[in-house]
Order: C-alpha cells, then sequence, then structure tokens
C-alpha cells in the first residue's frame, strides 16, 4: 500500500540500529473530533516503518501535538522532543505524512532538516525517503516546506480576506460587552436588566464629571456600588456577575466603542518583538484610534454618543502625565496649584515642578528642558507658593460675579446625585426581590419526596432571603444617612455658602486636587517669566474663554539690591528721616504703604536699622537737644546730674542699678527720669557720705 522505489536503498543498517519516530499532528482540537481519517492514516505510518526493516518495538509514535497549530514551534512539546532526540543521535527515521505536519514555518522546517543532515537521520512521507545529506533530496525537502508555509499562508489570507469582508458591513460578531444583549434572531439590544443599563450609565456620567477612571472607582467604593461583569466562559447565554469594582473594568467600559454603537473590527494587532515564551495569546498591542481598520456606525443601541467616546479617549490620553508632549496630567493631590499647566515664558516648553525645603513643603516651578536635551544652563524656577497666591486671587475674582450661579448649580447637583443614588439602590433591591421569588418558586416546584433536591433548594431560598433582608437594612440606613430634604432655611444655607467662594475654596473638605480641578475649568494655562522684569514675576493667564490677562508681582529675594522696589524704599527712608521718623515709626509708614521686605513680610525697626546704616543714615535724635526737664516734669540725664551735683555716668550707673527710675518712651530715645525734690535731697546727702567715706579711707 505504501509507494517503494529506488529511493528504499537509502535506508541503511547504521538507520535501523536507531529509533524510528512517527509524528502525529492535527492543527486544531476540532480536526481531531471531526478528521478522524487523517489521523487514522498518520497512526498507520507505523505500518510503513516496519516495511522498511525497523522492528515494531523500536517504532515510536509522538502524538502530542495533536490539536496544535504547527505555525510555530513554541508550544509544541512534542516536536521540541523530536528535536531533541534527534539531536542526541538517537533517531534514524523521521516519518510523517506530510511537510506540513512536522511545520508551517521555514524556521522550524530547516533546523529539522540542519539536524538531520548532521546526524544522518533519514525523513519519509506518504510517498518517498529523503537524506537531508543528499543535495537533491534538500532541495526537494525544501521546496516541500516552503510550499507547507505558502499553503498556510493562502488558508490564511482566504479565511481572513471572508472575515473582513463580513466585517467591513459590521455583520461579523464579536463578543459584545456586558451592557448589550444578541437575540436568538441576532438582533443586537440594550441588556434588559434595567440594574445593568442603569449602572453602565453611572459610570459615563461620573467620568465626564470626575475626569478620571481612579475617581470613579473611589465613587463606585464608596457609595458601595458593584459593576456588572459577563465571564465568556461555557456555552451561550453568559449570565452577569456583579463584582466589586476594579480600576480595569472602569477602563475596559470607557475604551469599548460597542457602548457608543459603533462596529469596529481590528482593534488590536500582533507584535512578535514583545511574544513572551509561554504566552500564546501575548504581544497583543493595542491600535491608536485612527489607525483602527473598520468602523462601522450605528450597528449597536448606543449608551453614549460617538462625539462623547471621542472626547473620553481624549480625556483618558490627557489624563497622562507627559511635558515634553504638552499633556499637563491629571490634578494630583500635591500641594503645587498650577501643576502641570505652567509654561515657561523664556523658551516655551512646560515647566515641571520639585518640593524644596526641609520636609519638602514648598514647591518651586522649574524648566529644565535645556538641561536634559541638551546639558545647558537653566532657563528659570518660580516659586509656587507665590505664584499660586496670585493666581488664586485672581481666580476667585473672576468667579465673583457668577457666585449666585454657582451655588444654585452645586443645589441642583446635590439633588440629582441623590436621585441617581436612589434609583441605583432600589434597582438592587428589585434585583434581590426577583432572585427570593425565583428560588421560591423553584423551591415549591420540586416534588416533596424528592428532599434531595428540596434541601438544596431550601438552602438557596434562605440564602436568597438573607441577602435580600441584608439588602432592604443596607437601604435604610442608606436612606436614614443621605436623606435630602431641603427646607427654605438650607436652601439659603446653601446659596449663603456658594455666595462665600472664599470659604468654599479654603474649607478643609475641599482637597488640593479639587482645587485644581475647579482652576482647570477656568484657566487653561499660566505663562510665567520672572527675569523679565528686575525683582518681579511676570505672568500671562490664558483663560478657557480664549482670554488672556497680564499680571506681575514682587518675588522673595536673597538681597535688597535684587529687590523690585529698592529705590522707592530708599528714597521712602531719607524723606521719613528728614521728617524726624524714628525707625519704628519708619516702618509703620513703610507697611501702610504696602512696601515689603525681601521676604515678602512687613518691615520692623530692625530691618530699618540695618537699611539706615547700609544708607549711611545717622540716627534721628528726638526734640532736638535734650533739655534739663521734660515738659511732663521729668529729668533728662544731663539735668538730673545737674540737680544731683554728680557726673552723667553716675546718672546712667544708678538707673541701671535701680537706684534711679527712669524710661525710654521707644528704644533709641533719651531716657525720662523721675525726680522728686526729697530724692533729690536724699541723693545728695547720699553723695555726701560716699565721699566723706573715701577721703577718710585714704
Amino acid at each position: 500500500m505504501w509507494t517503494t522505489e529506488a529511493s528504499a536503498f537509502k535506508v541503511a543498517t547504521q538507520h535501523q540500529a536507531k529509533w524510528a519516530y512517527v509524528y502525529v499532528r492535527q492543527s486544531s482540537p476540532g480536526q481531531v473530533v471531526n478528521n478522524r481519517e487523517s489521523t487514522d492514516l498518520q497512526y498507520r505510518l507505523v505500518e510503513r516503518a516496519v516495511e522498511m526493516g525497523w522492528p515494531r518495538a523500536r517504532v515510536k509514535v509522538i502524538d502530542d501535538d495533536l490539536g496544535k497549530s504547527g505555525r510555530s514551534a513554541s508550544e509544541r512539546y512534542g516536536f521540541q522532543h523530536l528535536l531533541a532526540e534527534i539531536g542526541l543521535g538517537e533517531v534514524g527515521l523521521v516519518l510523517s505524512f506530510d511537510a506540513s505536519r512536522l511545520a508551517r514555518n521555514n524556521r522550524d522546517w530547516y533546523q529539522l532538516l540542519e539536524l538531520c543532515s548532521v546526524f544522518g537521520t533519514l525523513i519519509a512521507d506518504s510517498e518517498r525517503v529523503y537524506d537531508p545529506g543528499l543535495y537533491t533530496d534538500r532541495l526537494l525537502l525544501g521546496l516541500s516546506g516552503m510550499m507547507s508555509e505558502a499553503e498556510l499562508h493562502q488558508l490564511k489570507r482566504r479565511l481572513h480576506a471572508g472575515a473582513l469582508n463580513k466585517a467591513q458591513r459590521g455583520e461579523l460578531r464579536q463578543r459584545l460587552p456586558v451592557g448589550l444583549f444578541r437575540q436568538q434572531t441576532g438582533d443586537v439590544i440594550l441588556h434588559p436588566d434595567e440594574e445593568v443599563q442603569a449602572r453602565l450609565q453611572l459610570v459615563f456620567e461620573k467620568f465626564q464629571e470626575l475626569k478620571t477612571g481612579r475617581a470613579v472607582l473611589r465613587y463606585l467604593h464608596r457609595e458601595n456600588l458593584w459593576l456588572p461583569s459577563r465571564p465568556l466562559q461555557g456555552p451561550a447565554p453568559h449570565e452577569v456577575v456583579w463584582q466589586r469594582a476594579r480600576n480595569s473594568m472602569i477602563l475596559a467600559i470607557l475604551k469599548n466603542p460597542a457602548y457608543a454603537g459603533t462596529y469596529v473590527y481590528g482593534r488590536y494587532t500582533l507584535d512578535p518583538t514583545k511574544r513572551k515564551p509561554g504566552h500564546p495569546y501575548s504581544g497583543r498591542v493595542r491600535r491608536a484610534l485612527d489607525d483602527w481598520p473598520i468602523v462601522v456606525h450605528n450597528i449597536y443601541p448606543a449608551y453614549i454618543t460617538w462625539e462623547t467616546f471621542l472626547a473620553n479617549q481624549a480625556q483618558l490620553k490627557a489624563n497622562q502625565n507627559r511635558y515634553q508632549e504638552d499633556q499637563s496630567g491629571v490634578p494630583r493631590k500635591g500641594q503645587a496649584l498650577l501643576q502641570g499647566i505652567v509654561r515657561c515664558g523664556r523658551c516655551g516648553r512646560k515647566m515641571r515642578m520639585r518640593y524644596s525645603g526641609p520636609e519638602g513643603n514648598y514647591p518651586v516651578y522649574e524648566c529644565v528642558y535645556a538641561v536634559s536635551e541638551y546639558s545647558g544652563p537653566r532657563c528659570q524656577e518660580v516659586r509656587g507658593l507665590g505664584l499660586d497666591a496670585q493666581v488664586e486671587k485672581l481666580l476667585l475674582e473672576a468667579l465673583e460675579p457668577d457666585k449666585l450661579e454657582l451655588a444654585l448649580a452645586a443645589l441642583g447637583e446635590l439633588e440629582q446625585e441623590y436621585a441617581a443614588l436612589r434609583r441605583q439602590r432600589e434597582l438592587h433591591l428589585e434585583r434581590l426581590r426577583y432572585e427570593v421569588q425565583r428560588a421560591q418558586r423553584q423551591y415549591h416546584a420540586v416534588e416533596p419526596e424528592n428532599r434531595l433536591v428540596a434541601r438544596s433548594l431550601e438552602k438557596l431560598w434562605e440564602e436568597k432571603l438573607r441577602a435580600l433582608e441584608k439588602g432592604e437594612k443596607e437601604f435604610e440606613a442608606w436612606a436614614s444617612a443621605n436623606r435630602l430634604e431641603l427646607q427654605p432655611a438650607d436652601r439659603e444655607a446653601i446659596l449663603a455658602l456658594g455666595s462665600n467662594l472664599s470659604a468654599i475654596w479654603h474649607a478643609p473638605g475641599t482637597t488640593a486636587a479639587d482645587r485644581k480641578q475647579i482652576l482647570r475649568l477656568v484657566i487653561k494655562e499660566v505663562i510665567v517669566d520672572q527675569k523679565r522684569a528686575h525683582g518681579m514675576v511676570w505672568f500671562q493667564i490664558n483663560w478657557q474663554t480664549s482670554a488672556t490677562s497680564q499680571h506681575q508681582y514682587a518675588r522673595r529675594v536673597n538681597a535688597y539690591k535684587q529687590h523690585a522696589y529698592l529705590d522707592r524704599i530708599q528714597q521712602r527712608i531719607w524723606e521719613l528721616h528728614a521728617a524726624g521718623k524714628l525707625d519704628d515709626e519708619i516702618a509703620e509708614a513703610l507697611n501702610a504703604e504696602g512696601l515689603l521686605t525681601t521676604k515678602q513680610g512687613p518691615f520692623d525697626k530692625k530691618t530699618i536699622w540695618w537699611l539706615r546704616n547700609h544708607l549711611g543714615v545717622p540716627a534721628v535724635k528726638p526734640n532736638g537737644p535734650h533739655p534739663d526737664q521734660w515738659q511732663n516734669g521729668t529729668y533728662s540725664a544731663q539735668g538730673a546730674a545737674e540737680a544731683i551735683g554728680v557726673f552723667v555716668g553716675t546718672i546712667y550707673k544708678w538707673i541701671k542699678t535701680g537706684r534711679l527710675e527712669a524710661y525710654q518712651p521707644r528704644k533709641g530715645t533719651p531716657y525720662q527720669i523721675h525726680l522728686t525734690p526729697k530724692k533729690i535731697v536724699e541723693l545728695q546727702k547720699y553723695v555726701q557720705r560716699v565721699r566723706r567715706s573715701k577721703k577718710e579711707a585714704s
């Protein structure tokens, strides 16, 4: 029955002394089940090996690769075992029905030929025997392998062309996401379960409000709302399973175009460079939205519009922090208010941020593009606290005319939020009640004598009842804690709070991310340059309305020579000094005029003393030359010395030791000494007594 021709002389004793291997393979499990004749023909190759002179005991069958494709040897462990045995010099003959059974790609095929050529192994098919060591046979085997690979390519091309043609009409069936349901007629409708529809709609609404998938995830966890999923295991129809929300589930919902009613074919492609050994489904990469080969709109019922879907994809992309690509990223919890939207006014690049200070509490915006790209000098860096304070002030001023509308909108949002959450929980309770009724019907439908089934159904009914009881208690607790029955006084309080934007902005419950999100709704970006004017920070606000406004403020500096208003400060010090003002009076005057120090703080007399000495301004002597006695009856140091008859130094010594009562109206002014006639006489007697005792001692 087997073809035997002149090539049979190639079989020698040295080949028969080794093992004969019969390799059996089918491409898929379906072929193994349905194409049994082909599998049987491959097993009958054992008889051919026996006819060629191999004892039946020295013929081995390798059928580990049944149901596996021959396009790659990575998952064909039987083929790998065959190569290993050939490399050990244990194989004299390899039999396969044809070359396509051994390999469907030239890499694996020529690897087999090379090993057989080196170790003297013959290859046989259903027609003849080949010796890979002979040039003619090697040429024929090479052509056979090439035809095998080309045959697979043609089969795949025809199948793919047919699928592609059907996909262009939107008729090639794909797995539907959980929110869509395919009827037996083939029509696709929204999922009949209203709770599934409401939960998916909530995800889309919350993403448009919160802007990030993580924020939607935190919202669902906070409200204890689960997401529906439909594991595609087993025969259809597949049941909906409710699971705790995960970030991957939310992103899968947001990125699936089927929810926009659009049929898409070819969202993923294979990248051979990203394949991982042992992972047959690895290497799949997502194509960019503009590169999707087939997009057919209005095929499915939609949860959102196609425009909303595109806006969601743009928002997800914008949430990624990539400054070099002008992507600001999502607002984060850091202290810097302008994180991601500050642009350098010198080179035009986005400025990144860092935190300085001993505990990292002080944000700094810096432009390091030239440093990272060209090893050049740093453009600039701007302290964040000062710039943030200026932009925050301008933002609140811009929102001030619309405060009433904002308060009314917030009131409406509260009512809509409460209604949406109540609807979600009511649908959940309705589903639990249905499951209880279904379990009850199943229990009553079973024969009472069939206790084996009745006990299980009774247990299931009890579990559903407990789940319903738990759900009702949770709903009552939620409704009690979140009761929204606004009285007229409550509405007035909310409107009053909404009119005070500054209080809301600085409220403890308002997070840094909330402030950044509010700011980005109004301000597109801020361009800053602190080297444009001496000692000043210049910045331009590009508003979301396409309007622009330019501003500047004095920045913190390390020395007064860098101060933006140094000339004005010096001029005012000279003018106030000429008017006879003391240091503390000069400080009060400068503070009243809105002038600040290098650290952007108020002036004090110590700072004025330092500046006065730096400018060479002498100290002011109040009231000119000191009088012997002031208008309030107190004495100066010189007047007290003349009245008592001592030196002025003695007066200062007595003030220091407390013998004389004196005070200074302010530091740096002359002493004012309290002296009565009785005190003068007492001190004169004390001086005479001291002088007499010194004379006697000498």
